[in-house]
């Protein structure tokens, strides 16, 4: 059986909040999931019952399908968005001994720490203490920690906040690296783009449920709408007159709809040219930000 990760039916409130509400997502192996929502949504809670870390009102998170127990947590890598590491210990001395914890003899822990370091640019900040790193700097620690045990499967919770582009390029090329060996990865992130660029497959949780999953291509293509982007000439404006076409941004000269899926794209052309010389124009499925609008409702 396939090495699958799946959340089922998960509930779990706090007093009168109810944080996951029904939840149901899959990670397979070799394939991104981007795990999408508001804040507050049920992301984090979901990630956390996946270690145990929540004591679920009901439901049950399953690996082969098998309710999991601490022998399969110890092949997972879980990366919190709040640090879990200790601020006054070495980094490469912490990064050792995290290894052992998932059964790594300590050879092998130190090994794979000097090498995770190696790659993530931190070698020369192996004897430091965490807490003399900047954000960025112990946001890969945190990753390296993940990753030292070579996991069956990710579970990353907002790992490129507070990254500058580069570093989170650095960090989306390692996550495809993981993919692509196989591994199933599970990561949240508020960078809607940066997300579209990552995953093939997407989940978008809102008040505890998933309101929208599936490959990011199928719901793209089997959305309600396609997002239509036109620039005209000058001081040239556009006012539809066909039914169904909303305006959801302006930038510069760059207008931004939203049309009905059958829309006729001829039809579309024709009647913005009314209006003034189209410049440019671009009739293409919803991005996952446009998706994410719809999904959510807000």
């Amino acid at each position: 059986m396939a090495p699958v990760l799946e959340l089922r039916c998960l509930r779990k409130s706090f007093g009168e909040v109810a944080a996951l509400d029904g939840a149901s997502l899959t990670a397979r192996p070799g394939r991104i999931l981007g795990f999408l929502g508001p804040n507050g949504a049920g992301k984090t809670t979901a990630m956390r019952a996946v270690f145990g870390l929540v004591a679920l009102d009901g439901g049950e998170v399953a690996w082969q399908g098998r309710p999991i127990a601490r022998a399969e947590r110890l092949r997972f890598g879980y990366m919190p968005e709040q640090r879990g590491l200790y601020p006054r210990m070495r980094v490469g001395e912490q990064l050792a001994w995290l290894g052992s914890l998932h059964g790594m003899t300590a050879g092998r822990a130190r090994q794979a720490a000097a090498s995770w370091l190696e790659r993530l640019g931190l070698a020369d900040r192996a004897r430091d203490r965490l807490e003399q790193l900047s954000h960025g700097n112990q946001q890969r620690v945190q990753l390296a920690a993940a990753l030292l045990h070579d996991p069956e499967a990710l579970v990353l919770d907002e790992p490129f906040a507070g990254l500058d582009p580069m570093a989170a390029e650095s960090l989306a090329e390692i996550i495809r690296e993981r993919a692509a060996a196989g591994v199933a990865v599970v990561f949240s992130s508020h960078q809607l783009d940066l997300v579209q660029d990552v995953c093939e497959d997407v989940a978008i949780v809102d008040r505890g449920r998933v309101v929208l999953s599936g490959s990011l291509e199928e719901v793209r293509r089997r959305a309600p709408t396609r997002r239509l982007d036109l620039a005209l000439d000058e001081e040239a404006e556009w006012a539809p007159s066909l039914p169904g076409v909303e305006l959801i941004g302006r930038r510069g000269g760059l207008s931004t709809y939203l049309v009905p899926a059958d829309a006729d794209p001829a039809a579309l052309l024709a009647d913005a040219a009314r209006a003034g010389r189209v410049v440019r124009f671009s009739f293409q499925p919803p991005t996952l930000s446009d998706l994410f609008r719809e999904a959510v409702g807000r």
